[in-house]
C-alpha cells in the first residue's frame, strides 16, 4: 500500500457513517462511509464503497470508491479498480488500475517544481506582509 515509513491507520469513518464538515488528521485517515467536506491528512484511503464530495490533500491518496472533487498528493495518487474520480488531480505519481476512472484534468509535478512553487509562495507572502506595515 504505502512505503515502510508510512504512519499507521489512526482515524476511520466507518461504513454506516455520514460526515459533513472539514477534517484535518495527522497520520492516516480511512473513509468507508459518506463524507461531504474537505480532507487534509498525511495519508488518505477511500474504501471501495465510500463516497467523498469535497477536496482532499495528502502525501498519498488511494481511491477505491467515488470522489467528486479535486485531489492533491505530494507523492502518489492510486485509483483502484472500482475507484472513480470526477475532478482534477495534482500529484508526482499516478497509478490507475484497470477499471478505475478519472474524469478531469491531471497535473503531474516533480519535486523540483513543488519546491519552486513553495519558494515563490513564501516570497509573495513576505512581499505582501511588507506592504501591510
Amino acid at each position: 500500500m504505502f512505503s515502510k515509513n508510512t504512519e499507521k491507520l489512526e482515524s476511520i469513518i466507518g461504513v454506516n457513517t455520514q460526515f459533513k464538515g472539514n477534517i484535518k488528521v495527522k497520520g492516516t485517515l480511512r473513509i468507508d462511509g459518506f463524507m461531504e467536506g474537505n480532507v487534509e491528512a498525511d495519508w488518505f484511503v477511500l474504501g471501495d464503497k465510500a463516497y467523498l464530495k469535497g477536496n482532499a490533500e495528502a502525501r498519498g491518496i488511494i481511491v477505491g470508491g467515488n470522489v467528486e472533487g479535486n485531489l492533491t498528493a505530494k507523492e502518489i495518487i492510486e485509483i483502484k479498480q472500482k475507484g472513480k474520480i470526477k475532478g482534477d488531480i495534482t500529484t508526482n505519481k499516478l497509478t490507475i488500475a484497470e477499471g478505475g476512472r478519472l474524469q478531469g484534468r491531471t497535473t503531474m509535478q516533480d519535486e523540483t517544481e513543488q519546491k519552486a512553487e513553495s519558494i515563490s509562495s513564501s516570497e509573495t507572502l513576505k512581499e505582501s506582509e511588507s506592504y501591510g506595515s
